[in-house]
């Protein structure tokens, strides 16, 4: 009786020590770029945004991204212009980068959408607008993912830093 006894306080233990590790390994869980987003400040969403203007492709439709390198600050409010003045549809995506801002919307035409956004197609004489918040620093690949775009340099690099 008393090794009866020894063995069910030992497995209690045990398992009032993994519910206590659980629920503290929990607490070190990096938030999502959603649950971030809803604690940012109401007025920084209502700051004007910082505009960059970026041509997927030219008149000539050299696969190119011009600019085709970008930095933006962490927690502050940006407006990406993305224009394709080609005869060729391209792909800006991004995924890593997409995965780590807040997007508030992309505007195209009359339609506005919100949420998560991991690639944006524009069409030959298409525009679109992309506004947005960092949330995590890093360096980011930029890519048209149509087959051969990427290959003739249709890349870019997106960096995030902190200050």
């Amino acid at each position: 009786m008393k090794k009866f006894l020894v063995t069910k306080f030992r497995l209690q233990s045990l398992y009032f020590i993994f519910q206590f590790s659980l629920i503290f390994s929990l607490s070190f869980v990096n938030f999502t770029p959603s649950a971030i987003a809803a604690n940012l400040p109401s007025d920084l969403l209502k700051q004007p945004a910082t505009e960059i203007t970026v041509s997927l492709g030219n008149a000539a439709n050299e696969l190119k991204f011009e600019p085709n390198h970008f930095e933006f600050i962490a927690g502050k409010r940006y407006l990406l212009q993305l224009k394709n003045p080609s005869q060729l549809k391209h792909y800006f995506t991004a995924k890593d980068f997409a995965d780590g801002i807040w997007t508030q919307k992309v505007e195209a035409g009359k339609v506005e959408i919100k949420g998560a956004i991991h690639e944006l197609e524009l069409k030959p004489s298409a525009e679109a607008e992309w506004v947005f918040v960092p949330l995590k620093s890093g360096k980011y690949n930029l890519r048209c993912t149509i087959p051969g775009h990427t290959e003739a340099g249709m890349t870019g690099e997106i960096i995030i830093s902190n200050s």
